[in-house]
């Protein structure tokens, strides 16, 4: 069974038809599933795979109770360091999904850099990543960091600025030149 980390933007409360379409396919093949428990694109996903009754999802969280669980899955507690503040709190749940899967599937609203950033922790162990673009109405897939960079490249310099302030070292040091 493949492990499919399933993740997106926290601003996007409805997911693209092309996305529903492949969480059947994903749910149909019985791939496993690795989802977070924050709102947007996470819930969004996760009462979808709720309506199907499926059973082969862990939710990852950094608090002490999920904030979203909607199918009542196995969670997964994956503590942040105590200096952890923001957003950063829930790196290490992301980076440990991102260890565990075999592909990724990310929606995107071309703003979001920890949507980002996840897929360019997949990129970096060249697990595919399949990305739906919401601001720009398109679907590409990420199979390395070369294609994490011609994705980034549709953002603006805030976003790759925000992006590049959530990346670890050795993340960064995965970029090229």
């Amino acid at each position: 069974m493949s492990m499919i980390f399933i993740g997106g933007s926290g601003e996007i409360f409805e997911l693209p038809e092309p996305a529903i379409t492949r969480i059947g396919a994903i749910v149909a093949a019985e791939h496993g599933v690795l989802i977070g428990d924050a709102s947007g694109a996470d819930a969004e996903a996760q009462g979808l795979l709720a309506g199907y009754r499926y059973e082969h999802v862990g939710v990852f969280h950094a608090g002490k109770e999920p904030r979203n669980n909607l199918g009542d899955w196995a969670a997964y507690h994956v503590p942040s360091p105590d200096d952890a503040r923001g957003d950063f709190v829930h790196a290490a749940k992301d980076r440990e999904m991102a260890r565990r899967a075999d592909f990724g599937m990310m929606v995107w609203d071309g703003a979001s850099p920890g949507t980002a950033v996840n897929v360019l922790r997949l990129a970096m162990t060249n697990k595919p990543c399949v990305i739906y673009d919401l601001a720009r109405g398109s679907l590409a897939t990420a199979y390395n960091v070369q294609d994490w960079c011609a994705m980034l490249r549709h953002a603006g310099p805030d976003v790759r600025r925000q992006v590049e302030a959530r990346m670890t070292p050795e993340e960064r040091l995965a970029l090229p030149g």
